[in-house]
């Protein structure tokens, strides 16, 4: 932050009357000004800057005359880091505005958004982590009617348009599964500021809690009347356009028509003829909601502090890019083919039983790949140059080796599934490429890149030729300096004085810092800067050797500019190819990852066996949460599952709090997902159904900024489930009705336990301390309890006060058990004093709870001893009794004390009162 560069404005005032003059953007747009070796920001913009990236105001300055235009200035890098945290984490707007150099003509350069980041993905670097999705929506809705629903949307890096139209209910379930699948950066809705929309107001809200950036587009771009000529002029095969099924699904063209315009895409003639256009279809794969993609801890949180927290970052042994975002588009797509899923596993399997073919793969082959699909977009743009020839060519001529390790595979169970998805593809590739790997190879000097250096060869041209040996003639000059030099300073010329092409300075010389006092006060040593890594220096003679080889160098660039794009050209023509290899390497590299976490896992996982959807149970013996047994110091116990049709699809699980049972019903839904995305689960064996959906309410928590209680956001949950789920999915309730009184807590917690049970049937876990739900078993066969073990000890200890006598102290240890039956208490007191609490409050909470504890049981136990004809018995007696005792108090006219002892003496006196166990309940009050 020390060298944050200063502004540098030549004409102040105009450019503070300039930037005020222009319109206001949108509250989530931010305007950066490129000044060529740094950047600036002004006004709020500043503010913003200062606030989230130096976190400090302190860096603000005062631009122009009072009362001044705030201003902050950022480095290259420090513009970078701002990019991809304002992006990526604050979901922002991106203008970078630049001068022509002509007095205050600032146009705005590039444009980018959480959706479309294609302006600035070469600022960004490899650091985009998912496909930046963005999508279109458009809905029409009436009170009484299901939601019609109709969706576009686009990776902006991948030429592809994808349109999906569907009937959905008033929680909008569908859509926010459909936001999910497709990981959607940005979602585009329909805004008329003349009436405010309730139906629009759901849509926002879903897409702002999967983590959407939200763009407001008019009605009129979701107007369908160019659709039709604009899709024929996009896509490859012109003809198909108009018959195209997709056609026919009017309210998704209307989203195309709005996402077509919001990216630009008729303006940029090059993307005419390259786009494909598919349907999505969004029963494919398992639908996810938002609460299922945080409590099964699917991808990484902002304050997951280890790797493996998260399943993505568990499974992420990915060696390339690409390979990284494919695993994150897997997880939020599982499969419901059978047969897919078990290709998946098939080929899984080869490389758990084939170590070295494993280890070569990730070590050897995919270390090496590098981003295909951001290369591609890059010849598709048009800024590709010959080092991006050279990067492809270098994966062209790794591909060999490929085969090579495939085609060493000797298991014949395992050769054909590799051989499909893998050899015989990337053989085909590999003979394509062959004409690209022979022009580089004839083209461009190879040797030269050892330098870092990308050029045509010199034989390839007379005059390159000429220019190349005098550029020869001039390094080795350099070179002979370099050892002079060194000689004069008596440093040595391989391990403390360097001579390097730096960025700005050319060729010069560097020393270590330590080494730097040798240079001091001689004049023929010229310093150029110094660095973190040493200092750099230049003699009279390196300088003019620089100038030089420079000027040569410029004359190099400017003679074979021709042919580098007569190279890139050619190099073009292989962009389909290219993005064909891409998916198969991304593809191979998920399928070794996963392969590699089920071998070093604390105890290896298992190839699980499917049942096709809406068939067969789902039986886990010793399962284990994944992302749990790899924390330090856990030695992670395990626990068998067992949801069987008729017998046991609701599991309600009591236990002592901390005992496990979150950890229990999580790591099911877990190892369902793994085993859907074609990866082995941790289990000792496991069978399972195909889920179609994975519905979660866990742990829910305050949303105040948007108005919703913890009960609420709970409720809405539930509502969800209860609206969205078949006899096919799994369902996850951990406490249920926690937010409200206990008596209406555990009544709504009793009618959505029977509903699920009658109504809907599917597989459910329920996780709860209404002790009370587990009479739902004596009702319903297929209903289960489940208890989470704890060993209850009783040892003494010493009153706080030294006059009191030892008393007895409960100690509770915690087994992380599940076994069948009910758990008969609560062990809330006894985590109070794992905590610590004062020994004051400890001894009261324990005295309330037996007050309580002792009035509900007493009163429960007497009545449940109560059969019917005893009540009936019981009530008569008593009423003889009561009536008797009333006329003997008015003759008698008796005093109040005299009343209860008339009474205790009628009560004593009736032995058939006294026996009879309705009585004897009333007595226990």
């Amino acid at each position: 932050m020390a060298s944050r560069p200063e502004l540098k404005e030549e004409d102040e005032s105009s450019f503070c009357k300039f930037f005020r003059n222009l319109p206001q953007p949108g509250d989530d747009t931010v305007r950066i000004f490129d000044r060529g070796d740094y950047y600036s920001a002004h006004g709020e913009d500043a503010k913003f800057i200062a606030t989230t990236v130096y976190r400090t105001n302190a860096v603000i300055r005062k631009l122009g005359r009072e009362p001044g235009l705030e201003s902050v200035t950022m480095t290259v890098m420090v513009y970078r880091n701002f990019l991809r945290d304002a992006l990526f984490r604050l979901s922002k707007r991106i203008e970078v505005w630049q001068s022509s150099g002509k007095r205050m003509d600032w146009k705005v350069a590039k444009q980018a958004s959480p959706g479309n980041l294609q302006d600035l993905e070469d600022e960004l670097g490899g650091q985009i982590e998912n496909a930046p999705i963005i999508l279109a929506v458009k809905i029409t809705a009436k009170a009484s009617e299901a939601r019609h629903v109709g969706v576009c949307f686009a990776d902006a890096s991948v030429r592809e348009l994808g349109v999906s139209e569907f009937l959905d209910n008033d929680s909008y379930s569908n859509f926010e599964s459909l936001l999910i699948q497709l990981g959607v950066k940005e979602c585009l809705i329909q805004a008329d500021p003349a009436k405010k929309d309730v139906e629009l107001g759901r849509i926002r809200k879903i897409a702002d809690n999967c983590g959407c950036a939200i763009a407001e587009r008019s009605v009129a771009d979701y107007g369908t009347k160019d659709i039709e000529q604009d899709l024929p002029r996009l896509l490859k095969d012109e003809k198909a356009a108009g018959t195209l099924p997709q056609t026919d699904l009017k309210l998704a063209m209307g989203s195309a028509a709005a996402l077509i315009k919001y990216l630009g895409v008729m303006s940029d003639s090059s993307n005419f003829g390259q786009y494909q256009l598919y349907q999505h279809d969004l029963d494919q794969y398992m639908k996810l909601d938002a609460a299922a993609l945080k409590a099964l801890n699917l991808m990484p949180g902002p304050r997951d502090g280890s790797k493996t927290m998260s399943l993505y970052g568990l499974l992420n042994h990915c060696k390339t890019p690409t390979g990284s975002r494919l695993l994150a588009q897997w997880l939020k797509q599982p499969l419901m083919n059978i047969v897919e899923i078990e290709r998946r596993q098939q080929l899984v399997e080869a490389f758990v039983n084939d170590t070295e073919l494993r280890q070569t793969m990730q070590e050897e082959h995919l270390r090496s790949i590098p981003d295909l699909y951001r290369l591609a977009k890059k010849f598709q743009r048009k800024v590709a140059n010959l080092e991006d020839v050279v990067r492809a060519y270098q994966v062209i001529i790794r591909l060999p080796g490929f085969l090579g390790t495939l085609e060493s595979v000797m298991d014949e169970q395992y050769r054909d599934p590799l051989d499909a998805e893998y050899t015989s593809k990337l053989r085909e590739y590999s003979d394509s490429f062959a004409k690209l790997q022979e022009m580089v190879e004839t083209t461009v000097d190879l040797d030269a890149l050892d330098n870092h250096e990308f050029i045509i060869k010199p034989e390839f041209d007379e005059s390159l030729r000429v220019i190349r040996k005098r550029l020869d003639k001039l390094r080795r000059e350099m070179d002979a300096e370099h050892s002079r030099v060194g000689r004069d300073l008596n440093q040595d010329t391989e391990k403390k004085l360097f001579l390097e092409n730096h960025r700005v300075h050319g060729w010069c010389f560097r020393l270590t810092r330590n080494e730097a006092s040798c240079i001091r006060n001689k004049r023929q040593y010229k310093e150029c800067s110094t660095q973190k890594n040493g200092v750099y220096f230049t003699t009279d003679t390196l300088q003019q050797t620089r100038r030089e080889f420079d000027q040569l160098s410029g004359n190099y660039n400017r003679t074979q500019a021709g042919l580098v794009n007569e190279v890139v050209a050619v190099a073009s023509s292989y962009i389909p190819v290219i993005e064909k290899l891409a998916a198969v390497l991304a593809h191979l590299d998920v399928i070794v990852a996963f392969a590699h976490v089920s071998v070093h896992a604390p105890t290896s996982y298992t190839r699980p066996t499917m049942h096709k959807r809406g068939t067969g149970n789902t039986i886990l013996k010793e399962a284990r949460h994944p992302c749990m047994e790899m924390q330090d110091d856990i030695s992670f116990i395990t626990n068998d599952v067992s949801l069987v049709r008729k017998e046991s699809e609701f599991l309600i699980i009591t236990g002592p709090n901390m005992g496990g049972k979150s950890t229990y019903i999580r790591q099911i839904g877990v190892i369902a997902l793994m085993a859907q995305i074609g990866c082995f689960v941790p289990a000792s064996s496991a069978e399972l159904t195909i889920f179609d959906c994975i519905l979660a309410r866990v742990g829910a928590s305050d949303s105040q900024t948007k108005g919703v209680s913890t009960f609420m956001a709970e409720m809405l949950e539930t509502a969800n489930i209860l609206k969205s789920a078949t006899k096919e999915s799994l369902i996850i309730i951990d406490e249920l009705g926690r937010g409200t009184s206990t008596y209406d807590g555990f009544g709504l917690a009793w009618a959505i336990s029977e509903h699920i049970v009658k109504e809907i049937g599917a597989f459910a876990l329920f996780a709860t301390h209404f002790h009370e739900l587990t009479a739902l078993s004596d009702t319903y066969k297929q209903v289960q309890n489940m208890h989470v073990v704890a060993h209850i000890s009783e040892g003494t200890t010493s009153s706080p006060s030294s006059s009191s006598a030892p008393s007895k102290k409960r100690e509770v240890t915690l087994l992380y058990k599940v076994e069948p039956g009910v758990c008969d208490q609560s062990f809330g007191i006894h985590v109070a004093e794992l905590v610590r609490f004062p020994q004051k409050v400890i001894n009261m909470a324990k005295r309330k709870a037996d007050e309580l504890e002792d009035f509900s049981g007493k009163h429960e136990q007497g009545f449940e001893q109560a059969s019917k004809e005893d009540v009936e018995e019981g009530s008569k007696l008593l009423k003889e009794m009561l009536v008797a005792w009333q006329a003997d108090v008015q003759s008698q006219g008796l005093t109040k004390k005299q009343q209860v002892a008339r009474m205790q003496e009628l009560v004593r006196g009736n032995e058939r009162l006294l026996q009879n166990g309705f009585f004897k309940g009333i007595q226990a009050l």
